[in-house]
């Protein structure tokens, strides 16, 4: 109790002790990046094989978020848990693999600070409150998902689904909007952007997003009330077309490539569940409305 009084009153002790949880967490959101594509698409082959009539496939190892540990994926050395420390161990081993001395991947410690930053972030924004509490499985659970789009063009329902109704049942306590508010957001947020797919779809006869996306959007909507979602659509149509281009650009892409949106949704959302005041207050100042 003496712990949590402290941090409770000393808000800047309680950011980096956010700061030290994002940082594990965003160690484990690494893994459920890797592995959750993966489990996901042998549950698939799985239950196709099922409804064709296929023979099975033959029994595998156990994959999972927790098995097998992890491993080095030119060699296979198994990492040992003082190699798997957050930011420390990638500092420590130079970046490489102590067994072959390939490079790893600077987007491990990269997720590991961000998620780490993010998590100081909302904890000195909330404070010591449930808001807090439930503003940091959002975050993470937004993280992930943006990664996984990013890879896959993929917004897994095993990730979007359970923080859909996390949302509904923190605002039934009333943490970021009302339950009513709460309840039309995510019923706005999917049926928004599935209009403007079914228009697109007639008019162009082509797909311009995925289900994955009104679901987001359904989801930002459950935990912000419909008041967030005209700005999170602003933000992420703004956000997405500058970066788009400039991602098609650096790739010498063309305009027709697929770019995930999910990832403009997660940021645009997350900027609106936090400060969405704020930006809507300042606009209307700016244009004279106050």
């Amino acid at each position: 109790m003496q712990v949590l009084d402290f941090l409770a009153s000393h808000v800047l002790a309680f950011a980096l002790f956010a700061l030290l949880i994002g940082l594990l967490i965003g160690s484990f959101l690494n893994v459920v990046v890797y592995r959750l594509p993966l489990m996901l698409e042998r549950d698939w082959k799985t239950q196709a094989r099922e409804i064709l009539a296929l023979p099975s496939e033959p029994q595998q190892a156990t994959f999972n978020l927790v098995l097998p540990n992890s491993q080095c994926p030119q060699c296979g050395h198994e990492i040992r848990p003082w190699e798997n420390i957050p930011l420390l161990s990638f500092l420590a081993l130079r970046g490489k693999c102590s067994s072959c001395k390939t490079p790893i991947s600077k987007r491990y410690p990269l997720v590991e600070l961000a998620c780490g930053l993010l998590s100081a972030y909302v904890a000195w924004h909330f404070g010591f409150t449930w808001e807090t509490a439930g503003m940091l499985l959002l975050t993470w659970g937004l993280l992930a998902m943006s990664l996984i789009d990013a890879d896959h063009q993929l917004l897994p329902d095993a990730l979007v689904l359970p923080l859909l109704w996390l949302g509904l049942i923190a605002n039934y306590f009333g943490l970021y909007a009302n339950l009513g508010d709460a309840v039309w957001g995510a019923v706005a947020g999917y049926l928004s952007l599935w209009s403007v797919y079914w228009l697109f779809k007639l008019v162009t006869g082509k797909e311009g997003m995925g289900y994955g996306d009104f679901k987001l959007l359904a989801m930002l909507g459950a935990w912000g009330g419909w008041q967030v979602l005209p700005l999170t659509i602003l933000l992420s149509s703004l956000v997405g077309a500058i970066l788009g281009l400039i991602m098609l650009r650096l790739r010498n892409a063309e305009t027709s490539t697929p770019i995930p949106f999910g990832p403009y949704l997660a940021i645009a959302g997350w900027i609106a569940l936090l400060w969405g005041d704020q930006i809507t207050g300042t606009y209307l100042q700016i244009a004279g409305f106050r």
